[in-house]
């Protein structure tokens, strides 16, 4: 971050920022009065239901909608023999805002992509009678030949290598064969599922050829951007509202359920609600791909890394650009004298894959910190020593110097209070009836990043209320409270007199919450808006004000006005100065800087993950006892949110590690478990007490010194989850989920 003088709330521990702050939205939820995407009544307004393909590739041969047309409270089925014109939509980085899964064509042709692509929308007065309607649309398909076993993609010569994720430093296949200790294994994760609570929504309507839509996003800005190409219409004349999101976790983005209702309501004159079912959002909305991984590692006698290899294959569609970036975690963690880092990418014919919490570096996590355990057995090594032992001074693959890294110090921390001094490194040692022990733990990361376009809007009232507003999202993370938090210590008010208002593409900034980015674009946002507020108050204080002749890099906010930074008697209350200039409010808005410090230096959040489980010897059940996290995310803002999501973090690693699993039928490329009795996530029985513990040390070249906390949480779990079961078993398992079979 780059600003004209230091931020005076960077060290700062006597306000509002770092308290375990409740959520402010809490109070609306449990009472039932927050507004949801399918919450929102409009006048004349009808109910979608989608009918889904049932082959994964091929054309319509025939489509039959007459019964469904002639059924009780039917409207409009649309197809694509009636669907109105279409771009095809802009896909993610393919253009500043562009929102979109894959660049197919939506509902314009009889051509068939994928198993469960849509090709009917059928409107009825109620939802079930459109429900019903929908199953009543007759298909018949010209089945050609598809892709719909990872296996076999894997196995195709020459796949394809993203371009982006390959590193390449040294001979690392011959530092390897020379390294006088070595492992060389594959790993496999399975495609999952994102599962929000809240199932993908959208209101929509039409006024002209203006378009309303009050959708489940986590990206309003982009979403309308999106629309509007998809619609040839001016980006202005599209506006997106997404007040509440009940859960995103990279999902709640655009897929052509939104893109089908607005055009069906534009054919019908009607506004339209959609909403998916649970097995709607399998067949619509894509999750984290399958991978392969190789991860092969060198050393000496002395556990210095001399080679690290991970390569691999991701599975994605020919339609799409989101490969798993599974090597993010190997180029930035260990220090080694050699790399080969390489993604390679098999083309299903499938659903479009898209980001799931950490994409990249959860799989990726699994994979290489699984092999560190096994390197640090072979070594004979304590595996957080082996770890220590490999601790770069810079960035191991682009030399940049960290920004700050205390990884070291979180596994110290870590280790101590999870007790790892009585971890026994002979398998199966710890005995407990039918129950066997295990520890095991891996190392976690995440990069910091804060988007381009981050611009905030802040009104100063002269009764000392301040209202906020971003184009940001509340996705239950708690982004009102901790912008309120910075807010009221920036302004020197109670937290209780900011107000701050989100959720809305026709506010100010085209923030993206992913990556776990949104808290320091709005923050940067806020700091910049802030400092323009200084600057507009300071040219409207009187000649005889305290504060006349101060600059704004000479005044900060306290006690409900300004105060000189450099004596606490030069004060003038906001509501002093505005009645002073005969005003009943001031409005500034503010964009933040350039993202530069990303270009400077190598950030990263980092933790380290603790495990402790217990597998039956009878029956091969495992069960995670303890779980502790020990991270090290930089300033925390909120201690009770912050440790809500990386609590959260890990339950979802959890899941990744012993449940979760989307099963396709390859004979048909369909997805078998779409519903949460097939699909398993964790429930309250899985989950054991979670530890959490964090360094709360400022990184001094982020907003208010904070990194992102919303995905560090899951990496790292599932490795382990897996080295402890490895522990407890002597039983090394490279293929999530960690299931019974895998262990009896």
């Amino acid at each position: 971050m780059t600003f004209t003088r230091p931020d005076p709330l960077l060290e700062r521990r006597d306000g509002e920022i770092g308290r375990p702050v409740s959520r402010v939205d809490g109070p609306a939820k449990v009472r039932g009065e927050a507004t949801y995407a399918a919450d929102i009544p409009l006048p004349g307004m009808v109910y979608a239901a989608l009918t889904f393909s049932t082959v994964a590739k091929g054309s319509i041969a025939s489509l039959d909608t007459a019964e469904a047309e002639a059924a009780p409270g039917v409207l409009l089925v649309m197809t694509h023999r009636n669907a109105p014109p279409m771009k095809p939509t802009p896909t993610f980085l393919s253009a500043p805002m562009a929102l979109g899964s894959d660049d197919l064509p939506v509902m314009q042709d009889d051509r068939i992509h994928w198993n469960g692509q849509p090709i009917a929308v059928v409107l009825a007065d109620t939802q079930e009678q459109a429900d019903h309607a929908a199953s009543l649309v007759r298909a018949t398909y010209r089945a050609e030949p598809a892709a719909t076993t990872f296996d076999e993609a894997v196995r195709r010569p020459a796949p394809k290598v993203f371009g982006e994720l390959s590193v390449i430093i040294g001979d690392a296949e011959a530092s390897l064969a020379a390294a006088p200790v070595a492992v060389d294994r594959t790993y496999r994760t399975p495609r999952h599922n994102h599962n929000a609570i809240e199932l993908h929504a959208a209101t929509l309507a039409w006024d002209g050829d203006e378009l309303r839509v009050h959708d489940s996003t986590q990206a309003v800005a982009w979403a309308a951007s999106t629309l509007a190409a998809v619609f040839d219409l001016p980006e202005e004349q599209v506006r997106v509202t997404s007040e509440y999101v009940g859960g995103g976790f990279g999902g709640k983005t655009l897929w052509q359920h939104q893109i089908l209702a607005a055009a069906a309501s534009r054919l019908a004159g009607r506004p339209v609600r959609i909403m998916l079912s649970r097995e709607g959002v399998y067949r619509v909305v894509g999750g984290r791909a399958n991978t392969e991984q190789r991860v092969a590692l060198g050393a000496g006698e002395d556990g210095r890394l001399t080679a690290v290899i991970h390569t691999g294959t991701a599975a994605m569609t020919a339609h799409n650009a989101m490969p798993e970036a599974f090597i993010a975690p190997a180029q930035c963690l260990y220090r080694a004298e050699s790399f080969r880092l390489e993604v390679e990418v098999a083309d299903l014919d499938m659903l479009a894959n898209t980001f799931m919490r950490a994409p990249g570096e959860a799989p990726g996590s699994f994979a290489l910190e699984s092999a560190l355990d096994e390197l640090a057995e072979r070594l004979g090594m304590d595996p957080i020593e082996l770890r220590l032992r490999n601790e770069p001074e810079r960035d191991p693959t682009d030399g940049r110097p960290f920004s700050s890294r205390n990884v070291v110090r979180a596994f110290r921390d870590g280790a101590e209070r999870f007790g790892w001094d009585r971890h026994d490194p002979t398998p199966g040692a710890r005995r407990e009836g039918e129950w066997l022990i295990g520890m095991g733990c891996a190392t976690a990361t995440f990069p910091y990043q804060r988007f381009p376009g981050g611009r905030a809007r802040i009104t100063l009232s002269r009764d000392g209320r301040a209202v906020v507003e971003v184009g940001a999202h509340e996705m239950g993370m708690g982004t009102a409270t901790v912008q309120s938090q910075i807010v009221a210590d920036r302004l020197g008010l109670p937290m209780g007199a900011v107000s701050f208002r989100q959720g809305d593409s026709a506010l100010p900034g085209a923030v993206l919450a992913g990556g776990s980015s949104q808290t320091a674009s709005v923050a940067g946002a806020v700091h910049a808006a802030h400092d323009a507020l200084l600057g507009e108050l300071l040219k409207i204080v009187g000649p005889d004000s305290p504060l006349a002749g101060l600059t704004a890099d000479e005044v900060e906010g306290g006690g409900g006005g300004l105060v000189a930074t450099d004596d606490p008697g030069r004060h003038e209350s906001y509501q002093a100065i505005l009645d002073g200039a005969g005003r009943g409010a001031l409005t500034v808005e503010a964009e933040a800087s350039d993202p530069t410090e990303t270009e400077r230096f190598s950030m990263h959040s980092y933790g380290a993950q603790f495990c402790e489980v217990r597998v039956n010897a009878v029956t091969g059940e495992p069960r995670v006892s303890r779980l502790l996290g020990s991270f090290d995310c930089g300033r925390i803002l909120n201690t009770k949110t912050a440790a809500s999501q990386l609590r959260g973090g890990m339950i979802m690693g959890l899941g990744m590690a012993l449940v979760e699993e989307t099963e396709f039928d390859e004979r048909t490329g369909r997805i078998m478990n779409p519903s949460l009795a097939e699909y398993h996530v964790p429930v309250h029985l899985d989950v054991p007490e979670i530890d959490v513990i964090w360094t709360d040390i400022p990184d001094r070249n982020t907003p208010l010194g904070a990194r992102g906390v919303g995905e560090i949480g899951i990496t790292g779990v599932a490795a382990a989850v897996a080295n402890a079961i490895y522990n407890a078993t002597g039983r090394r398992v490279r293929e999530l989920p960690i299931t019974l079979d895998k262990l009896m």
